[in-house]
C-alpha cells in the first residue's frame, strides 16, 4: 500500500505531498457538568471545534455508575445531532499500576467535526454513582479555528489496493523501526517461562504544563505476578515469517511526540495473542479523516486519561488503512493499554468504527478492513512463530489485574491467537458484528489466498494475450501473483494487480495464476487455455458460382456462391466483401445471391480465424440468359406474349414429345419456365442422356422460374433438351429459355 498524504485542511489532493508531516497539535477542552443527586448536565454551549468526546474523572479505581449522553452541533449539517450514548467504562486500559497518573474515563466517542455540545449524566444510584472530578473532554486539532464546515484535516491515508512495494514513512528519531523483515528464516524470540520475577520499569517523567496537556507519568514497579518482566530497554526486532503490511507511521498521521511520555515504552518478551478492538463512533466518517480520528484518540488517551501514549498498538480504518499506534517500534513487543489485565504479551488492534451488539449505527465491515487487521496480526504473530488460526486456544496469557472478574490475578488463561477484546474483559468490544468476523480474520491471516478465478483474452492469439483474475481474499494479506504458462512463471505482479500481459508461442497452452500469501503459502487457479496461432485460414474447396432456383428477371439471375473454409486452430468467420458485404458463420458453405445478366461479376470472400489471421479469395463469373427463340424446336410450339415473360414472349406446347434443344458453353445451367395449376411435365436430357422428369405444376401462377439446375466442375460445351411428356389432363409446358454461367 502507498501512503497518500494530506496537509491539515487539505481538500484531498495528493500532488506534491511528502510521506511525513509536521506534528499536528490537538487540544482538549475540559468542561464541567453541574447538578446533584446523580443528575449532571451541561446545557447547550458553543465550543472550539472538536471531533471526539469523552467523560473522565480523577481516580481510575472509581467507577462511574451512570448513563452518559451527548449531542453536538455538527458542522457538516449546521444542526444538532441526536443524543448518543457514551460507553461509561473505558475497557481499553493499561494494567493496574502500569500508568499511575491515569484518570478514570469513559471510552472516547467520535462525533464528527462539531462546534457545540450538550451533555447529561444520570446515575441510578444517585450521587454515589458519580466519581469525583468528573468532566466532559472535547478533543480537536488546534489548527481548526474556522466555524464553517471543513474536513477534519487528515494527514495521511493509505489505500487498501495500493502497490505492495511502496516506500513507507519512517517514524522520527529512535522509533524508525518501520523496516520490512528480512526474507531469510526468522529468528524466534526466546520463550521464557510464565512465572518470572516481578516486573519493574522506570522512566523520567515529563512535568505537566496545563491541566489539559499533561504527559503521562512513568511506570513504577508492579507487584509480583506471573507475567514476564517488562523492560524499557529496546529489544532487537525479531524477523517475521509473514511479510509486513504497509503502515502509516506516527509521523505520517501527525503525532505530536511532545505530549507523550518521553523515552521508550516498556517492552515484553514476546507476543502470544492479538486482541481486536473498536473505537466508538456516533457519526459516519470518511477515510480521508481517519488520521484526525487517530490523533484525537491519541490526545484523549494522553491528555484526558493521563496515559503515557495511545493505548493501541495499531489502528485500522474501514478502508483498510493501518496506522502505527503506541510509540517504540511497531515491530517490537510493546506493552500497550488496550486489554485490561492482558496487555503483556499481547498486541491491540483497534478498528475505527462501531459494530454494535444490539442497535445503533453500525460501521460497514469491508473486506479491506478485515484484511488489514488480518495482515498486521499475522505479521506480529509471525515474529514469534504463532499460528494465527489454530483449532484450539493455544495462546496463553497471565492475568495482570486483581479487579477484572471472572479472571484471577496471576492465573494463566488460554485464548485464540486472534481474539476479541470481550474474550479478555467483560465488555461488548469490539461489538458483535465485528466479533463475528474474527473467524474470517483468522482465516485471512492464516492463508492461503483463495484460489483465483481467471480469464484469458483472447483465447486465440497471434501471440499477445491478457490474463485477468479475481480472488475473494483481501489485498492486504496477498504478497503477489505469478502468471504461469504451461506451469512456468512468465510474469510476476504486485498484490494489487489483477491482470497481466503475456506472449505465447504457436500451439495450445495452459495458463494459471499462482497467488502468494504474505506468509508464503501459495494457491493455484484452475487452468485456462490459450492458443497461439499465426497460420492463415485456407479454402480447401475453391470458391465457385452456380445457378440456383428462384425468379429471374432481365436484371437479376439467382446464383449461389459455394466454398469450404478451414483453419488449423479455430475458424471464426467468413465474410463476403464483393459484390456486396455479407457475414457468415464458420460452418456456412454457401451464399444465395444474384448476378446481373451478361455482366462479369467478381465475388470475394474473407476467412478469418479466432487469432485474427485471414485469407481472401475471389472468382469472376458471367451469367447469361438464352431465351426460347435460340432453341432448336421439334413438334408443335406456340408463341405466347406477356410482359410477365422474359423478353415479353415464351413458347408453349401441349403436344407429347414436342422438344426444345439449347447448346451452350458453361459450367452451370438452369431451365426457366412458367408454372400454374394446369402445367404439365417434361423430360430433361443433358448431352443426350435423360436426367430427370420435371413437374411444372404449381398451386399459384409463377413466371420466369429456374425450376431445374445442373453444375459441372469446369466449363464445357453442353446440350440441354426438354421433351413434353403430355401429362393427362394438364399437358402444357411453357418455357422462357435457359440461363447458364460461363
Amino acid at each position: 500500500m502507498t501512503a497518500t498524504v494530506f496537509a491539515p485542511g487539505d481538500s484531498g489532493s495528493t500532488a506534491g505531498k511528502s510521506a511525513a508531516q509536521k506534528p499536528v497539535s490537538s487540544a482538549v477542552q475540559a468542561l464541567q457538568l453541574s447538578g446533584k443527586d446523580g443528575r449532571l448536565t451541561l446545557p447547550k454551549r458553543d465550543t472550539e471545534q472538536f471531533g471526539l468526546v469523552g467523560v473522565t474523572w480523577t481516580s481510575p479505581k472509581a467507577k462511574l455508575d451512570a448513563d452518559i449522553e451527548v449531542r453536538t452541533h455538527r458542522l457538516a449539517t449546521g444542526a444538532w445531532s441526536d443524543w448518543h450514548s457514551v460507553q461509561a467504562e473505558n475497557d481499553d486500559a493499561p494494567d493496574a499500576g502500569a500508568e499511575p497518573n491515569a484518570r478514570g474515563g469513559s471510552a472516547p466517542l467520535y462525533v464528527g467535526l462539531s462546534d457545540g455540545v450538550q451533555a447529561r449524566v444520570t446515575s441510578k444510584s444517585g450521587a454515589t454513582g458519580i466519581p469525583a472530578g468528573l468532566r466532559l473532554d472535547l478533543v480537536g486539532d488546534k489548527q481548526q479555528k474556522t466555524s464553517v464546515n471543513v474536513a477534519m484535516a487528515p494527514v495521511a491515508y493509505a489505500a487498501d489496493a495500493a502497490d505492495a512495494d511502496a516506500t513507507e514513512t519512517p517514524s522520527p528519531g529512535p522509533s524508525a523501526t518501520d523496516t520490512p523483515p528480512p526474507s531469510a528464516t526468522p529468528t524466534t524470540a526466546p520463550s521464557p517461562t510464565d512465572t518470572p520475577a516481578s516486573p519493574t520499569a522506570t522512566a523520567s517523567p515529563s512535568q505537566p504544563a496545563t491541566a489539559t496537556s499533561t504527559p503521562a507519568s512513568p511506570t513504577p514497579s508492579k507487584s509480583a505476578s506471573a507475567s514476564p518482566s517488562p523492560t524499557s530497554t529496546r529489544p532487537p526486532a525479531p524477523a517475521s515469517t509473514v511479510a509486513k503490511p504497509t503502515i502509516v507511521t506516527r509521523a505520517g498521521w501527525g503525532a505530536d511526540e511532545t505530549i507523550r511520555e518521553a523515552g521508550d515504552p516498556t517492552y515484553t518478551d514476546k507476543i502470544n495473542a492479538v486482541f481486536v478492538h473498536h473505537t466508538d463512533t456516533a457519526a459516519v466518517y470518511d477515510c480521508k479523516d481517519s488520521a484526525s480520528i487517530v490523533r484525537w484518540v491519541y490526545t484523549y488517551h494522553v491528555k484526558s486519561n493521563k496515559w503515557r501514549d495511545v493505548g493501541y498498538n495499531f489502528l485500522v480504518d474501514k478502508c483498510g488503512t493501518i496506522f502505527e499506534g503506541r510509540y517504540g517500534g511497531m515491530d517490537l513487543p510493546i506493552i500497550g493499554a488496550h486489554t485490561y489485565g492482558f496487555n503483556t504479551r499481547s498486541t491491540g488492534i483497534a478498528v475505527l468504527g462501531s459494530f454494535p451488539d444490539d442497535k445503533g449505527a453500525a460501521t460497514a465491515i469491508s473486506t479491506s478492513m478485515l484484511g488489514s487487521v488480518a495482515a498486521v496480526a499475522a505479521w506480529k504473530l509471525g515474529m514469534y512463530g504463532v499460528a494465527p488460526n489454530p483449532s484450539t486456544k493455544t495462546a496463553t496469557l497471565v492475568e495482570g489485574a486483581s479487579d477484572s472478574p471472572p479472571f484471577v490475578l496471576n492465573k494463566t488463561y488460554s485464548f485464540l491467537p486472534i481474539s476479541g477484546h470481550r474474550d479478555g474483559f467483560a465488555t461488548a468490544c469490539p461489538g458483535i458484528n465485528l466479533y463475528n468476523k474474527l473467524p474470517t480474520i483468522r482465516a485471512y491471516a492464516a492463508g492461503p489466498v483463495a484460489a483465483p478465478t481467471l480469464t484469458v483474452s483472447p483465447t486465440y492469439t497471434k501471440g499477445a494475450a491478457t490474463v485477468s483474475w479475481a480472488t475473494s481474499t483481501p489485498t492486504a494479506v496477498i504478497k503477489g501473483f505469478e502468471v504461469l504458462v504451461d506451469g512456468k512463471p512468465v510474469a510476476t505482479v504486485s498484490r494489487s494487480t489483477r491482470s497481466a500481459a503475456i506472449t505465447v508461442a504457436a500451439g495450445k497452452h495452459s495458463v494459471q495464476i499462482r497467488a502468494t500469501h504474505i506468509n508464503g503459502k501459495t494457491s493455484l487457479s484452475a487452468a485456462a487455455s490459450v492458443t497461439g496461432d499465426v497460420t492463415k485460414p485456407t479454402f480447401p474447396t475453391p470458391l465457385d458460382v452456380r445457378l440456383r432456383g428462384g425468379t429471374l428477371s432481365s436484371t437479376s439471375i439467382p446464383v449461389a456462391l459455394t466454398w469450404k473454409a478451414a483453419d488449423n486452430a479455430s475458424l471464426k468467420s467468413v465474410a463476403a466483401t464483393a459484390p456486396r458485404a455479407a457475414s457468415f458463420g464458420p460452418t456456412v458453405t454457401s451464399w444465395g445471391t444474384t448476378a446481373k445478366p451478361a455482366s462479369a461479376v467478381t465475388y470475394t470472400l474473407k476467412a478469418t480465424d479466432a487469432a485474427g489471421n485471414y485469407l481472401t479469395t475471389s472468382v469472376s463469373r458471367t451469367a447469361v440468359i438464352t431465351q426460347e427463340t435460340s432453341a432448336t424446336r421439334s413438334g408443335t410450339w406456340a408463341t405466347k406474349k406477356s410482359t410477365s415473360y422474359l423478353g415479353g414472349a415464351s413458347y408453349s406446347s401441349a403436344t407429347k414429345n414436342a422438344a426444345l434443344t439449347w447448346t451452350f458453353t458453361g459450367r452451370s445451367v438452369a431451365w426457366v419456365v412458367s408454372r400454374a395449376a394446369t402445367s404439365g411435365q417434361a423430360y430433361v436430357y443433358v448431352d443426350g442422356v435423360k436426367i430427370t422428369t420435371v413437374d411444372l405444376k404449381s398451386s399459384t401462377t409463377l413466371y420466369r422460374q429456374a425450376i431445374w439446375t445442373k453444375t459441372w466442375s469446369t466449363s464445357a460445351k453442353h446440350t440441354v433438351k426438354i421433351v413434353v411428356v403430355g401429362t393427362s389432363g394438364r399437358p402444357t409446358v411453357t418455357t422462357d429459355g435457359i440461363a447458364y454461367v460461363k
